[in-house]
This record gives structure tokens, sequence and C-alpha cells, in this order.
């Protein structure tokens, strides 16, 4: 028996538990028609294969048809649900995992114009700035139902084989009846703290006569939403003992923070640049005050963390969820002794963003995830080891290598600079950001357990190329810096890679045309208004940033309005020209008028992506045997590249990541996985 905290089991009611480590509920809106199909359950079981002792699904699933998802919800109301869900907890059981679901009546956090196009309801009329939607109050009649579709949807999970369930309880309906911040009602299921309070102990009474007593119930609960009006800690304290005093509920997941914006969520669900484990003490806190089991998940993305969280009894179990995105098998490495191998949570919150803006949620560096039934996370050998040459050591290169050398191959890399990143490396020189070189350093450790050949200050060329000998040469060469068209006098525009990089240091009042909407951009205005500019950042999107998503523009907008930053929006630099006195006349205009303005600016800075450094790989097509053509359907399929155009040719030659066109780092991993999988 391990002495390790987390490796301890825990009893909760009649459920023992193997260890401590979970992943608390979230929605990857990996679902289909609102059922968790194949990619949903596979993502549920990659976790559970990895060790874990509990994986909680949905975040949320929605109770009733007037709770429209608003990020890929399970649809908890029907009874389709029920066959797919006993798949989800048959396949995580075999792994000796528990399973568990969260269910929730989403009130005013959804909208109203998809699906069945039910008004949205909440205790009050009371728009939630995130969502937008404005409710209707309930009514009594709405009450009584959604309380019985509550207890409707806890049977249809038991019947589902789930060992339990935990009611969404900050920013949905079960606490927007709590909280006096959102429910301002004068009758019976508001004014007072008793009448508030009904709804709530109201629906964990349904469930409970529902579910019976041999079926966990639990509550993600904010214990204190920090709002002037909302629910402090005395109260939710309180609201936990009433709860507990009536044997309703098994555990509480803490929660301290509310979610109404992207700003107040960022203070729950924190990302880089922001301090670890914010929350933890608070959760130690509601334990020794409440003796409830105690979940809690903010910002655990290492494992020192959270042995400390169990050890010294801030929680019962601790969740791990951002973390296991970037590594499934955390607990399968600590039980093996490899914890150095786990891949780290760098706190990039692609992977929430990402929901919002796309529908997935994605790893920043983790390409497996959310793909398990076709991409591995344990990758398997090549029966026939060949040699491999990477040129280029960002983050496309070290995938690339890594993935290979795991296949066996001999695998050199080449690399001209005196170091590996590539551009993730100016991203870093953004303090806040820094916490992105984990991508580089777990990849460079993974090369070096795995013996990669990795040589620095080494230029490629056709002849160093030949002189390795390489049968397969895997081209990773990034991309260089664009600035944006102008009708006159670019020559004069900056570019951000200048900046950031610190070539180019500037005062005095500047201009950063942002025709990109990415986060070089948006790292160059933050490191420029801390600087002390005086900026003007002009877009021609209609919001700023616009591929940046709403967590992580969190950030950039603090340092833009702390920095008195200038944001005009739907314009573009138009022309640039020198004045006498040294400074610059700029126009902007918009697509939208023919009217212009004129600037006058000590610096015009711009950003337009990047343009695929592709001049190497050109000059090595001729002499490949596949003329650089990828088989796009075997990648697609999983099946190895075979293609065979030119028979005398001396390699086999690929250009993954930037260096076949501008994306990002989930891109460059993602082309290396797939490609180097099957090599």
């Amino acid at each position: 028996m391990s002495d390790d905290p987390l490796l301890q089991p825990f009893t909760l009611r009649h459920l023992t538990l193997k260890n401590r480590v979970m992943s608390t509920s979230h929605e990857p809106a990996y679902s289909e028609d609102g059922m968790p199909k194949d990619r949903y359950r596979e993502y549920h079981v990659e976790k559970a294969r990895g060790g874990m002792a509990l994986t909680m699904t949905a975040g949320t699933a929605v109770v009733s048809p007037d709770s429209p998802p608003a990020f890929g919800n399970l649809f908890a109301y029907s009874d389709d649900i029920v066959p797919w869900i006993r798949r989800m907890t048959d396949a995580i059981h075999e792994h000796d995992c528990a399973a568990m679901i969260q269910i929730s009546h989403l009130g005013r956090r959804t909208g109203w114009a998809h699906d069945d196009w039910l008004p949205v309801v909440a205790p009050s009329r009371l728009r939630e700035p995130a969502h937008r939607s404005h409710p209707k109050a309930a009514e009594p009649w709405d009450i009584g139902r959604i309380i019985h579709h509550y207890a409707d949807a806890a049977e249809r999970m038991q019947a589902g084989g789930m060992d339990g369930l935990e009611i969404e309880g900050y920013g949905h309906l079960f606490d927007q009846f709590l909280s006096p911040a959102t429910n301002h009602r004068d009758d019976e299921w508001g004014g007072s703290f008793e009448g508030r309070l009904r709804f709530p102990l109201e629906v964990l009474r349904a469930i409970r006569q529902r579910v019976g007593d041999h079926f966990i119930v639990g509550v993600r609960m904010v214990v204190d939403e920090r709002l002037p009006d909302g629910i402090d800690t005395p109260t939710g304290i309180t609201v936990l003992e009433r709860f507990t005093g009536e044997h309703l509920i098994d555990f509480v997941n803490v929660i301290r923070g509310n979610i109404a914006d992207d700003a107040a969520l960022s203070e729950v669900i924190p990302l880089h640049g922001m301090p670890s484990a914010p929350h933890l003490e608070f959760a130690g806190m509601v334990r020794g005050r409440t003796g409830l089991a105690v979940f809690h998940a903010a910002k655990i993305d290492d494992v020192a963390t959270a042995r400390h969280a169990v050890r010294e009894g801030k929680v019962d179990m601790i969740g791990m969820t951002r973390a296991h995105l970037a590594d499934p098998h955390i607990v399968r490495k600590i039980v093996l002794g490899q914890e150095a191998t786990i891949r780290p949570c760098v706190g990039a919150t692609y992977c929430l963003d990402r929901i919002y803006m796309a529908g997935e949620a994605l790893c920043i560096h983790n390409a497996a995830t959310g793909r398990e039934l076709t991409m591995p996370h344990i990758i398997q050998r090549s029966p026939v080891a060949r040699r491999v040459l990477v040129v280029g050591a960002g983050p496309a290169g070290l995938e690339a290598a890594r993935v290979c050398a795991e296949r066996g191959h001999t695998v050199t890399v080449l690399e001209a600079m005196p170091w590996a990143g590539g551009q993730l490396r100016l991203a870093t020189r953004n303090p806040r950001r820094r916490d992105l070189m984990g991508i580089v350093d777990w990849r460079l450790a993974e090369l070096a357990r795995l013996g990669v050949d990795l040589r620095y200050d080494t230029c490629a060329d056709e002849a160093s190329i030949t002189e390795c000998g390489a049968e397969v040469v895997v081209v990773a060469t990034g991309g260089l810096p664009l600035v944006p068209a102008v009708e006159a006098g670019g020559q004069l525009m900056i570019s951000s890679w200048d900046v950031v990089g610190g070539d180019v240091r500037l005062d005095g009042d500047v201009i950063l045309y942002d025709d990109d909407g990415s986060h070089p951009a948006l790292t160059t205005a933050e490191l420029l208004v801390r600087s002390g500019v005086h900026l003007e950042l002009v877009t021609p999107e209609r919001t700023v940033g616009i591929d940046v998503g709403g967590l992580n523009l969190v950030p950039y907008a603090r340092a833009l309005n702390e920095g008195d930053a200038r944001i005009s929006l739907n314009q573009r630099v138009r022309t640039i020209e020198r004045r006498d006195d040294g400074r610059f006349d700029v126009q902007i205009g918009s697509d939208h008028s023919p009217v212009r303005h004129t600037r006058v600016v000590d610096a015009v800075v711009g950003d337009h992506g990047v343009l695929a450094n592709d001049e190497l790989y050109l000059a090595l097509v001729p002499r490949s045997s596949n003329l650089g053509e990828v088989d796009q359907q075997a990648l697609l399929l999983g099946r190895p590249q075979r293609v065979l155009t030119n028979p005398s040719g001396e390699y086999q030659l690929f250009r993954i990541g930037d260096a076949v066109a501008g994306r990002n780092i989930h891109a460059a991993v993602y082309d290396a996985l797939r490609l180097c999988k099957d090599l």
C-alpha cells in the first residue's frame, strides 16, 4: 500500500473510491444530439483507463427543455439518454473508476433562440451579462414542473448506472433562487432567506425521494459569491448545514466566486498568470465547518499541489480537471513512478475558450484529447525503425520528434537558434504567459529521455540534410512575421515581433494595427501599455482579439483599461507618412465608409499573422520520394503515408505547423501527432 496521500482510498457513503483524484464535471461539448455518444464516452473512458478514481461527466446535463444547451450540454430530460449513459458508465466501471454526472437547469445562463425557442426562466427578470437573455420570472407552475424535472433526470441517471450525481449550484437556477443578487421575488419562493432556500430544498428532497439512500447526491455550490448583495460565507455555510440536517447531500464540491461575466469567471476558473489553487484554503475551511466530504477543483494543475491539498486535509477528493485534458494518465504515471513524464497543464485555457468559440474543448498541446477515437495518448512502437530528421524545434518540430522517438525511430532535430521553442518563446516574453514554456520544457525532457539527437545553432540546408542520411524529413521551420498591407508607407511599420522580442523599444503615442485578431497582437498591446506608451489599438474587426477567447481576453482587456488605451474597432490603417519632426501622420478609415481620420503618433506597429517559412521545404521537394505530397485520406484514416511519385527520391518529405500556413500551437502539435503516429 502506497503512503502517497493521492493514492489512498476514500469511502463516500457506500461507495469506496480507489484514490483521491477526480475530474470534476465540465462540458467538453462532445455530445451529439444531446447524447453522450462514442466521442463523449471515449473521452471519459480514457481518463478512467489513466487511473483516476472518479470521473464526473457533464457540465451540465440539462433537466428541462426550457434550459437549452449553452455549450453542448447533455439532454437529461430525454429518456433516450439512458442507454447512452449506461454504455458510458459500464465502460468507465471496467477500469475500477466511479462515474457521476452533474444535472442542472441553467436558468438565465443560456439563450432562447435555439432548440425549442422557449423563453428563458429565472427567479426574477434579471439578465445575465454573459448570455444576455432577458428571462421571464418563473411562475409557480414553472417551479413545480422544474422540481419534478430534476427528480426525473436523477432517476434517469440512476437507471443509466451512474454512481451518483451533483446539482450545479453556481450561476444556475438552483442558486439563482438562493442568491439575493438574483432572486428579487417577494412571494414564498423569495424575499426572506427561508423563501430563497425553498427551491433548492425542494429540488434535493424530490431527488432524494426518487433515488433513495443508496445513491450519492451532492451539490457543486458557490459557498461565497464574492458579491456585495450575493451569497456570503456565513449564508453558504448555513445552507450546507440545512442540506445535511435533512440528510439530502453526501458531499459539496466547493466553488467561490460568480460567473455572470468573463472577468468574474476567470477568478473562479483561473488561467495562466494567475495564482495556483486560489480557493483551496477556502475549501478547507468549508470542510472544517461543515464536516461534509469536500471536492474541489480550481487551477489544481500539478501533482504537488494536489498532494498537498489531500495531505493537509483541505479536501477529500481533488479535482485535476484541466490537468487531465493535458494528460489523462496522471494517476497511472504516479503509480508507475513516472511522475516526471506527466504532460503539464500550462493554464492556457484554450480548452474552455474553444468551447465557446468552436463548440469543442481541446487541449493546447495534447491533440489526442477529445480525439480518442482516432488519436492515441500512448504511442505504439513501429515494427520497423527508420532514420528521421526534423528541422525546427518549435512546438511542431518537438512534437514530431517526440512521437517519432516513441515509435522507436532514430531521430535527429536541427535547430538554427541556440534554443528551442520557436514563436512560443515570443509569447512567453509576456511575464503573465511564461507558463506556456511548459509546452517546450516537457518535450525537451521527453526527447532527452528518448535519446533524441537535438542540435542547436545548426542551420539546415540541402547538403546537411543529405549528410544525415535520413529516410524521412519533417520540415517544421515555422513562420515569418507579416505586417498588414497599407496603401502607402508600409515600410514605416514595425513588426509586432520586433516589439515583443525587445529589438525595438517605443515610447510616446503608438498605433498598433491588429489585422490578425489573435494572441500575438494582444501580447504586443499588453507589453506596450505596461511599458507606459499611449496606445491606440486599431482593428478592422467588430471586436478586439476576435480569435482570442473570452477568458483569455480578460487579462488583456484589464491591461488595456489600466493603460488607458484607445480601441478603434472597424478601422484600418490606410497610410503612414513621416513628418518633418520625425513623427508620423497616420490615416485610418473603415471598410464601411470613405471617411478617414488622421492621427499623429511616434510609431506604428503592425501584426498580420505569419507567412510560412517554406524556402527549405521547397528546395527539398525535388529530391524527395513523394515530392512533398501528403495522402490526405491516409492521414485522416490513420494509415501510413505511402505516396511514391519519385521512386529515385532520397527521402520522404513532409512539412507541418506554420511551415505550411500560419495557425496556432494546437494545430502544430496536431499536425505532428497525426502524421508521425503512423510513420
